[in-house]
């Protein structure tokens, strides 16, 4: 008891004192007629921090209530009161064109919709004119002030509850443009619970404290005298986040630094590509089922994308149907130019690769990319129609298959997973080809594949040297660095996750 009460703020005291005297609960507005408080957050500051302490008890109840709003009518007359008086200024009986001229402005329109709604007026035919007359009800109207004119004159003295208010009229008037406003009201009210009536009851005291140490104090000696605040380092704070960018975007400064640091140099190309350098340059047959409709996106605008170099296209050509110069026999049948050149969202990150490959074939040469790449997936815990790879080469004299996993070891080494696993694989365009495992949360997890290209791939850019070749998943990359189970998790907007996301 002795801790809680010097732990306990001077308005913490003053509330607790002032809700004692008031039969154990008050508002805040009573509060601050009655008992010396000045402004609402005041009491509500204090009334928090008791609450928190289980020493007081908050209360709150919204009461919905209306009011006017700003529309001109409500001060001009409303519509069909200006057409029930014109219609009676000329007799109950009134042409169209007349009303038009009665109630400028489209008005007229307006009024007609609601006269026919409350029936205060018919329209008949008189040739090939249109008439207003007046119902009884209409007539009536001229008497007696309509409901909802009532209503309104009653919002104006001041809001009106919903419970003691017309649900039809409340609807007509939110039809009807700015007339009626929602004034919602919280009534607020603050308790004294057991435990803070036991520390009223124990000798609680309201006494001036000082939270700030100056040298004018120390210097005269009133510190003596004076009563300090004592903190209470175990009590609810608000948690302050440093501003940081996405962890996916950290990742990615952090894999695209490491490439450099390693001297390689970064390659890009478009999203959008021809079959032509995605596939067929990979030499990926073109009856190879990841050709289907069902794993890759083919565009209807463009349809197609021409390549322009026939030499290139040439080499291509004979390269799956018979091999070409480089001894293999090829895929056999007939390669199709109009199919290769049909265009598709980049299904790997590997036409980056070759592209550059052509531009640069001469060794050594090392270069990486990290490219947003697309497949008909299903979106899943573990899969995305949308996602990311990382992808790599290295051209060197002396580059081999070990050359080839000692970079894939130190890569996921620097990544923090010291333990892959390598084992065989199939690619159309590598050979040998492996994929990589890690091992993670006591399980082997595979996370890209790797290999050297095959020369049916490099030989129509004139490549002289083994070209080391991958592609890892970076999302699955992300996940296992995190512990996430679903993939979709790394690309919701969640600002929670993000200030409570590590910052390296």
């Amino acid at each position: 008891m002795k801790n809680i009460i010097e732990e306990l703020s001077y308005n913490e005291v003053k509330l607790l004192l002032a809700l004692d005297a008031a039969g154990g609960k008050a508002s805040p507005s009573t509060l601050i007629e009655k008992h010396n408080f000045s402004v609402e957050v005041e009491v509500m500051g204090a009334a928090s921090w008791l609450e928190s302490k289980g020493l007081a008890k908050i209360s709150e109840e919204t009461i919905l209530s209306y009011a006017t709003g700003e529309d001109p009518a409500i001060k001009n007359g409303l519509p069909e009161r200006k057409a029930v008086e014109a219609i009676n200024a000329a007799g109950g009986r009134m042409e169209m064109s007349e009303f038009a001229d009665a109630l400028p402005g489209g008005e007229d329109k307006i009024a007609i919709g609601w006269l026919k709604r409350k029936g205060l007026a018919d329209i008949t035919k008189n040739g090939n004119s249109s008439i207003l007359s007046l119902t009884d009800k209409g007539k009536e109207a001229l008497k007696s002030k309509l409901p909802v004119e009532i209503f309104l004159e009653e919002l104006a003295k001041g809001p009106v509850p919903d419970t003691d208010a017309d649900k039809v009229l409340v609807k007509e008037l939110k039809g009807r443009g700015d007339m009626i406003r929602d004034a919602s009201e919280v009534l607020r009210e603050i308790s004294i619970t057991e435990k803070g009536s036991e520390v009223v009851k124990s000798g609680l005291e309201l006494r001036e404290e000082t939270t700030d140490i100056t040298d004018q104090l120390i210097q005269s000696g009133k510190w003596k005298e004076t009563k300090f605040r004592r903190y209470d380092v175990k009590t609810f704070a608000p948690a302050v986040y440093p501003a940081k960018r996405s962890p996916i975007t950290r990742l990615t400064d952090q894999v695209r630094q490491m490439f450099l640091d390693m001297g390689f140099t970064e390659m890009t190309s478009e999203y959008i590509q021809p079959s032509f350098w995605n596939m067929d340059v990979l030499f990926t047959p073109q009856d190879h089922p990841a050709r289907d409709l069902q794993d890759t996106f083919y565009l209807e605008r463009p349809s197609s994308i021409h390549e322009d170099d026939d030499e290139l296209v040439e080499k291509v050509k004979r390269l799956h149907e018979d091999g070409g110069d480089t001894g293999s026999c090829g895929w056999g049948g007939e390669w199709s130019r109009e199919f290769s050149e049909s265009a598709i969202l980049r299904t790997h990150s590997t036409v980056s690769s070759i592209r550059y490959i052509a531009k640069n074939p001469k060794a050594p040469c090392k270069a990486f990319s990290i490219s947003r790449i697309f497949r008909k997936e299903s979106i899943d815990s573990t899969h995305l129609p949308e996602f990311t790879q990382i992808e790599g080469i290295v051209i060197d004299e002396n580059a081999n298959f070990n050359t080839l996993i000692s970079i894939i070891r130190e890569f996921y080494a620097r990544m923090g997973f010291d333990q892959v696993r390598i084992r065989p694989a199939y690619f159309p365009y590598t050979e040998p080809s492996l994929e990589l495992e890690v091992f993670f949360n006591g399980k082997w997890m595979e996370l890209g594949g790797a290999g050297i290209f095959r020369p049916e791939v490099v030989a129509p850019f004139g490549v002289e040297h083994p070209v080391l070749a991958w592609g890892f998943g970076f999302e699955r990359l992300a996940m296992l660095k995190w512990n996430i189970k679903d993939i979709r998790e790394l690309y919701i907007s969640d600002i929670d996750n993000l200030r409570e996301s590590r910052i390296f």
